[in-house]
């Protein structure tokens, strides 16, 4: 209602008596929807988290105008990262796999809109590559995880690249654009990786700094802390590998931890 009384002066009422318009009163009744609308979004946003027993995580800052991170790492390679360079309290969610295809957890990225990149095999999503797209229209980045889920190292370069080049077809196949970024395995990579990577037309290697528990998380620095742009490993699994607990509720676990730690979470895709 504020908006209503702004301008609202002798000069501008004597204005409207004698037929002007006044610019601050005709501007006012937009600036007064444009508030309803937002106190609106505002109030679905917060009804949305306490349907999932969680407060609002604040909005993510504006993505920089230039990525911080390059497409080549200091040797001319695909770069391999485990965190974003930034001082903003940001982290980023990335989900493996596709095993568990729970529809809850889609209503959930729905309601609460949180960012998130996906790195899919086809061994687990080749059941149902049809649950993902939601997820896709939702934003979520789509990217490669390989075929088969082998560990590479173990593999030569020629293997590595059937693997990597392979899932970059299928997933361009049924969700229509090519990954741009990878992440390895368990982690594991070599020199061969990197190189069949770059073959492969992936332009980072995306690694973690902190894994999704099913009720914390477990961290590779000593301080148990998550540092701005860090990335965060989760899976798409469910009760038979949670002990009974829910992806959903695994998910609402996390963010509440990343809430109370002072963060929020952004879109990997606009800083790599």
């Amino acid at each position: 209602m504020a908006g209503l009384a702004t301008g609202c002066t002798a000069e501008s009422s004597a204005a409207s008596d004698s037929g002007s318009a006044a610019p601050g009163n005709s501007a006012s009744p937009t600036r007064a929807a444009r508030g309803e609308a937002g106190a609106a979004a505002r109030d679905a946003v917060r009804t949305a988290y306490r349907k999932w027993g969680l407060k609002p995580l604040a909005a993510p800052p504006a993505p920089p105008k230039v990525k911080p991170v390059g497409r080549k790492a200091a040797d001319g390679g695909v770069p391999v990262v485990s965190e974003i360079p930034t001082k903003q309290k940001i982290v980023f969610l990335t989900f493996d796999d596709g095993a568990e295809k729970d529809p809850r957890f889609v209503t959930m990225m729905r309601e609460l809109k949180i960012p998130f990149t996906m790195f899919l095999t086809d061994a687990a999503i080749s059941a149902d590559y049809g649950y993902f797209e939601p997820l896709r229209k939702l934003g979520a980045g789509v990217q490669n995880h390989t075929l088969t889920h082998p560990n590479l190292r173990t593999l030569g370069e020629a293997a590595q690249k059937r693997e990597i080049c392979g899932q970059q077809d299928k997933l361009k196949e049924h969700y229509g654009s090519t990954p741009r970024l990878f992440r390895p395995p368990y982690g594991n990579y070599n020199e061969d990786t990197r190189a069949a990577a770059a073959s492969c037309g992936i332009e980072g290697i995306v690694l973690w700094r902190e894994s999704m528990q099913i009720t914390n998380m477990q961290y590779q620095r000593g301080d148990k802390k998550l540092h701005p742009g860090d990335v965060i490993l989760a899976h798409f699994r469910g009760p038979s590998e949670l002990k009974g607990t829910t992806m959903t509720e695994m998910t609402a676990n996390l963010l509440r931890h990343i809430q109370e730690q002072g963060y929020t979470v952004a879109r990997l895709e606009d800083y790599l």
